[in-house]
């Protein structure tokens, strides 16, 4: 018989013994399928929205109650009479009764042959409290050091974000968070596995491995591999399973097969697998279908030149890749609300803004197979961390047995995913160590480790690269970050770093805010936002510094310092634009001067950046340079601008030099201008670089322009000399000139890159009164189209219109005379655009 699986989706739930969610008894009908506990009270109104105000405080009691699911379903004579009978669960969350399950990461597939009966079957969930059974599983093992949530979670495989972070909620999930399916078949597919190997003169060899769980005579499969436009590249008519297992093996010269490069550097083509499994009779049994491609992947660990230590970057198809992305935590407290609309939405936004890799942080979860599917379609590299975040986590026989089940899945599910190019066996686990100054001996490759106080070493240098080498072709890291070579984390000339000083977080968009309130605020607390609500959901226009404090969960990130700045000093909406344009401000730096340090082969002194972090799970002041709600911040775009593909970068620095070497009074300072280049491209570029300086104060200008040659792939040094217009200096007393520096490379009236360099730090800067900037605001016949004058430098253009968003193609503009700025402004509807920027004198 051919294999039928039937999607089990009729649904109802209760709580155990009943309590606030439920009556003792009471079955209450799912919604939607696979669901979980919160997302069903959510829909039910019997519980508040845990991602207003601060009601994430009065559903904590959902997380420590036990909850069970139940459905029926009616297997007939036949399925009955069939060879194989089960049941298949992708995903339960976490401590459930069926067998017992005790890890959300793993898939079950259940024998209920001799278990069913004809005709109507109850199958009925049990799910524990994950919360109190961690807290119990704790006490017979030992209580282990942690950053973030409970140390409970420590031993409990359950997306650790659920305990709460720095950035994310205490919402303790529960349910059958993927689907459950009734499978019935005579023999089925049960592993496919199937790599790619591309050699250095990209020379193509695939191999596929089919296995199959059951022998039968005479049995026998057929392997086709179509083209992305669907013809027919090569097929294998009948394979031989007698054995249960199969091997397909083919071949390509370089040239012959398209290849697979990341955005920016080429084409995404998929190829498609089709396998049927069939018996002696040609009668099929069985089919899977698979999305593969093939490219070239090699983590590059070269000598550098001149400097200590090794590069560490991503090469695909022999090209040497910028690697310019984000990281990426769960964009949803409820998993289960996820569409593939709303997954495309983000990682479109993450191309749009020139961004070529993702990095599934370790405190989340292994994404949906629909989050990869889009990443194969759109170029995006994926850094894969596996589920460990921050922790001292155990080693005991169980917990290792549940990880390496929970490894071999996931690794078997996603290793034909083009778009996944690293495994990494941890998030900051090896900082943890050195911070707490565990037993960490990095030249010893030897040990178990597991009798040590850092068992988990045992996992990321044992158990981890054994999965992942017998499982895949994929490279595996030990951790992220993780120097190797007997450095620690913290070391800068190996491996990878988290470098987190001066990464700042910044509060959502003022609609955001609104579409988090409530109506119980106490009036003394109301702050007013100074406009008409902005949200679509009924909102109004007051938030609550209690609400900002409370829910601003980076404790440790100085945040009451934040806080103290803006309390009682200035209105809601100047908080938002501030700390979104500080945010802006360094990111933006940052990722320039990390571009810089791409400075050809050899010379990768900085491989790549991923910022922490692109989205949020909920509506909250965080690191996010886009919030929850998918409205981009204005750092979404000054890091956008940072990966164009040519790119102009400055810096001044202030030279000191003495007349002679006893004298500490009698000395000069000159301001230096550094400008670089960069070309992501991968042939030399021809441009004009045109550097305009301004005085802020008065008329002077003074431009220049140059003729240079970008090379490919890197960055290049195009200017080094006086700060234009600012005079040599003799005393510290003597104030510099407030000059700004516009840099703009050219092909003929075509920017190619733009950047103005202001003097910091910005607070000793005089703003002009806005009424002498000449700054005008004209939007274009099409009624999107908005373009910006002025005739006095502008720092840090925020736009914004009353009511329902606008989708912008720019933000945190600065503004020079004689160079005008478009922007499209899709969605504005002949609305007024309000601005804000450094100096508006709305403070």
């Amino acid at each position: 018989m051919v294999f039928q699986s039937s999607l089990l989706e009729d649904w109802s739930f209760t709580q155990v013994g009943g309590g606030e969610g439920t009556k003792d008894g009471e079955w209450l009908q799912v919604s939607s399928f696979p669901t979980t506990v919160h997302v069903e009270l959510l829909k039910l109104k019997r519980i508040p929205d845990p991602f207003v105000g601060l009601h994430e405080w009065d559903v904590q009691w959902v997380g420590e109650a036990e909850w069970a699911f139940k459905t029926t379903f009616v297997a007939s004579d036949g399925d009955i009479a069939s060879p194989n009978v089960d049941l298949v669960f992708d995903g339960l969350d976490t401590f459930a009764t069926v067998k017992l399950v005790h890890n959300q990461f793993i898939a079950h597939r259940v024998d209920v042959k001799k278990t069913i009966k004809s005709g109507s079957n109850e199958l009925y969930i049990h799910f524990d409290s994950a919360f109190l059974r961690g807290r119990d599983v704790e006490k017979s093992h030992e209580k282990l050091l942690l950053w973030n949530g409970d140390s409970s979670r420590l031993h409990v495989r359950k997306a650790q974000y659920n305990y709460g972070w720095d950035w994310g909620p205490v919402l303790m999930t529960t349910g059958p968070w993927k689907p459950v399916k009734f499978d019935v078949y005579q023999n089925r597919i049960a592993d496919v596995d199937i790599r790619s190997d591309v050699s250095e003169t990209l020379d193509v060899k695939l191999n596929a491995v089919l296995k199959t769980p059951a022998k039968t005579d005479g049995a026998y499969a057929s392997f086709t591999l179509k083209r992305p436009d669907g013809s027919i590249e090569k097929v294998s008519e009948k394979i031989n399973l007698g054995d249960g297992s199969a091997t397909i093996d083919f071949e390509w010269k370089a040239g012959e097969i398209q290849l697979w490069y990341p955005v920016g550097y080429g084409s995404q083509p998929l190829y498609t697998v089709e396998i049927e499994l069939k018996d002696k009779d040609g009668n099929v049994l069985d089919k899977k279908t698979e999305r593969i491609s093939f490219r070239r992947a090699r983590i590059v660990q070269d000598k550098l030149i001149d400097q200590d230590g090794l590069t560490f970057l991503f090469e695909i198809n022999n090209i040497r890749v910028f690697c310019g992305g984000s990281n990426w935590i769960p964009a949803d407290s409820f998993l289960t609300t996820m569409t593939a609309e709303r997954y495309r939405a983000w990682l479109q936004l993450l191309v749009d803004g020139n961004q070529n890799m993702i990095r599934i942080w370790g405190g989340g979860i292994y994404e949906y197979d629909v989050f990869y599917d889009i990443c194969d379609e759109l170029g995006i590299l994926v850094w894969q961390d596996f589920m460990f975040g921050c922790g001292q986590y155990p080693a005991y026989d169980s917990f290792l047995d549940s990880v390496r089940e929970e490894a071999v899945q996931n690794v078997k599910r996603l290793r034909h995913h083009p778009s996944i190019v690293i495994f990494a066996g941890n998030n900051e686990d090896y900082q943890i160590a050195e911070s707490y100054k565990l037993e960490l001996d990095y030249s010893d490759e030897k040990s178990d480790f597991r009798k040590t106080n850092f068992p988990a070493r045992y996992i990321y240098e044992r158990v981890l690269p054994q999965v992942v080498g017998e499982n895949s072709n994929i490279y595996y890291h030990r951790g992220s970050p993780y120097s190797g070579f007997g450095k620690e984390t913290t070391d800068r000339t190996y491996g990878d770093i988290h470098q987190c000083k001066g990464i700042l977080i910044s509060a959502p968009s003022i609609t955001g805010l609104e579409e988090t309130q409530q109506n119980d605020i106490p009036s003394q607390e109301r702050i007013p936002t100074t406009t008409k609500p902005m949200a679509s959901k009924g909102a109004w226009s007051f938030t609550s510094w209690r609400i900002l404090s409370i829910r601003l969960k980076s404790k440790g990130e100085s945040p009451a310092a934040m806080i103290a700045v803006v309390l009682g000093l200035m209105r809601i909406r100047s908080y938002v634009y501030y700390t979104q344009i500080m945010q802006a401000e360094t990111l933006a730096s940052a990722y320039r001067l990390w571009r810089r340090n791409w400075k050809g082969r050899g010379r990768e002194y900085t491989a790549g950046a991923l910022v922490w972090q692109i989205n949020d799970c909920w509506p909250v002041t965080s690191w996010a340079i886009v919030d929850y709600f998918l409205r981009p911040k204005p750092a979404f775009f000054t890091v956008a601008r940072e990966l164009r593909p040519f790119t102009v970068g400055m810096t001044r620095k202030e030279k000191q030099t003495f007349a002679n070497d006893r004298s500490a009074a009698d000395f000069t300072i000159e301001t230096i201008l550094e400008i670089w280049a960069t070309n992501s491209t991968l042939e030399p570029k021809q441009a004009t670089l045109e550097i305009t300086a301004f005085d802020l104060y008065s008329g002077w200008t003074e431009k220049s322009e140059r003729e240079v040659t970008l090379a490919p792939n890197a960055s290049t040094e195009i200017y080094s000399g006086s700060l234009p217009g600012q005079p040599i200096r003799r005393k510290k007393s003597d104030v510099p000139k407030v000059i700004i520096v516009s840099a703009r490379l050219l092909e003929g009236q075509t920017v190619l890159g733009r950047y103005s360099n202001w003097p910091e730090p910005f607070k000793f800067i005089h703003f002009p009164p806005v009424q002498d900037l000449g700054l005008k605001v004209e939007v274009g016949n099409d009624g999107e189209s908005v373009t910006l004058s002025t005739n006095k430098p502008i720092k840090g253009i925020v736009l914004d219109v009353e009511g329902e968003d606008v989708n912008w193609s720019d933000q945190a503009i600065d503004l020079v005379p004689g160079d005008p700025q478009t922007i499209r402004a899709v969605g504005l509807k002949g609305r007024e655009i309000k601005l804000r920027f450094l100096g508006d004198g709305t403070a």
